[in-house]
């Protein structure tokens, strides 16, 4: 494979792999945009969301897309509940939230261990053979997960700009004062953006599923990759998520296909520091006043 194709391969598969941190990157995003707290079980609805995947295809026979979108409504739903039962004391209380996320992730890790066991479990391919363009090969699972990724993003898009509850979410975690001021009911907004950023995170691991093993402890990587997404682009900053998703993934992808991953990783944690350094609050993130 000469160098031209080499670099096109790598940056189709960084694509790839951005639009996935970006599923939940931009669910870390609102949560933290929405109740300024840092979720961390965000990586356990992402292992839930793989699970719901592998059951309903696996045994219930579901087709893919469909066992994707009803994984995002469960997550939805589960979501809204934990933050209203769970959650709702902690509302802008960064400490003590923090505190609560990391023992909901290992309450929920537990569950799954108990009900799934250790082992990792392996869905059938969801779709057969690959398509070659210009010498760049996309199998067609990928091609799966491009498409939705895209159809969700797209979705949530028209969502955030063009509705009334979107646009009334998208300014809870602009500001939330000015928001209230307005006359947003910013308590219903607590549950339904808790809901839709673990949603999101759980449809990343439905369509992860099919591509890689599924476990209870699948969710610690995707985590780290999207807590280095939200600082990168700015805490609260949606847009700013969606940069610097594409920019690891194509990062990531690069160095593992030019270089050694370990050597991949020092230099990518190196740029994530250097635009810290020139940047601080990220790459469209807002200095606070």
């Amino acid at each position: 494979m000469d160098t031209s194709t080499l670099v096109a391969q790598a940056l189709s598969n960084g694509l790839i792999i951005g639009l996935l941190y970006l599923l939940m990157a931009v669910g870390f995003t609102l949560v933290f945009g929405v109740m300024r707290i840092v979720n961390f079980a965000h990586s356990e609805f992402y292992m839930l969301g793989a699970f719901a995947a592998y059951v309903l295809v696996s045994d219930w026979h579901m087709p893919f897309l469909a066992a994707v979108g009803v994984a995002f409504a469960l997550a939805v739903v589960f979501g809204w509940l934990v933050e209203w039962l769970v959650l709702k004391p902690f509302r802008h209380d960064e400490l003590n939230g923090m505190i609560a996320t990391i023992g909901l992730a290992m309450i929920l890790q537990a569950v799954a261990l108990m009900v799934f066991g250790p082992d990792p479990q392996f869905m059938p391919s969801v779709a057969e053979g690959a398509v070659s363009l210009g010498g760049v090969t996309l199998p067609m699972s990928r091609l799966y997960v491009v498409g939705f990724s895209a159809a969700v993003l797209l979705v949530l898009y028209v969502f955030l700009g063009h509705t009334r509850t979107g646009r009334a979410l998208r300014a809870v975690v602009q500001d939330m004062e000015i928001a209230t001021a307005q006359g947003v009911r910013a308590k219903f907004m607590y549950p339904l953006g808790f809901g839709i950023g673990v949603g999101l995170a759980a449809i990343a691991g439905a369509l992860m599923a099919p591509l890689f093993s599924v476990s209870p402890f699948i969710g610690a990587t995707p985590l780290l990759k999207a807590f280095i997404v939200v600082i990168l682009g700015g805490l609260g900053s949606i847009p700013g998520a969606a940069l610097a998703s594409l920019l690891l993934g194509v990062a990531e992808s690069f160095g593992s296909t030019f270089l050694k991953s370990s050597t991949a990783d020092i230099l990518i944690f190196a740029l994530v520091m250097v635009v810290l350094v020139i940047r601080p609050a990220g790459l469209l993130g807002r200095a606070e006043t």
